[in-house]
């Protein structure tokens, strides 16, 4: 009996090594499979790339709601400020800064935004103290995000009410810029 038992014990710990060492094998593949690491792959810094389903393209995330189309932006706060913007005109948009590792730093819609149109800045907080010295006419109707990260990612999403929004929807997401600005430096006077 104690025999069985050994024997029973000892193959439990030969799989669980077994499983162990096949886990810490694929790590790396599935550590690279991460959103800013896929977002990369189709697209460098300050590209807007679809990451929603598209006729014809495959998509970078699988949509939970066919009712929503995105678009996300990478970005490195070193480089200077991201600074995002687009038309207005859509039923809904909601925009979300994330960290490099997906955390979620701020979101805001539409409705925030000065008459509906996308525009805004994301900033570390040195940055933003620059920016507020001597602010950017560009930026007067700018909401401003303050963000302690040097690396993110920005998702705007848009409501597809219906089949007859496809292209309005379209038209705005594909009309979104997003570029790095350097911050003017206070003069002393």
């Amino acid at each position: 009996m104690l025999r069985q038992v050994s024997y029973a014990v000892l193959v439990g710990l030969v799989g669980a090594g077994i499983v162990h060492i096949v886990i810490l094998l694929r790590l790396p593949a599935f550590s690279e499979r991460d959103a800013w690491s896929n977002l990369a792959a189709r697209a460098p810094l300050y590209q807007v790339a679809r990451i929603s389903d598209r006729p014809g393209a495959p998509a970078l995330l699988q949509s939970p709601d066919p009712f929503v189309d995105a678009v996300a932006c990478r970005f490195d706060l070193t480089e200077g400020i991201a600074h995002l913007s687009g038309p207005g005109g859509v039923p809904f948009w909601s925009a979300s800064v994330y960290d490099r590792n997906g955390q979620n730093i701020y979101s805001f819609t539409d409705r925030t935004a000065t008459s509906g149109a996308l525009d805004f800045v994301v900033a570390t907080p040195v940055q933003m103290t620059e920016v507020r010295k001597a602010l950017p006419q560009e930026f007067r109707a700018s909401v401003f995000v303050e963000a302690p990260l040097e690396e993110g990612i920005v998702v705007i999403r848009s409501l597809v009410p219906d089949e007859s929004y496809r292209p309005e929807v379209a038209a705005f997401l594909d009309g979104i810029a997003c570029r790095s600005v350097l911050p003017e430096p206070a003069g002393l006077d």
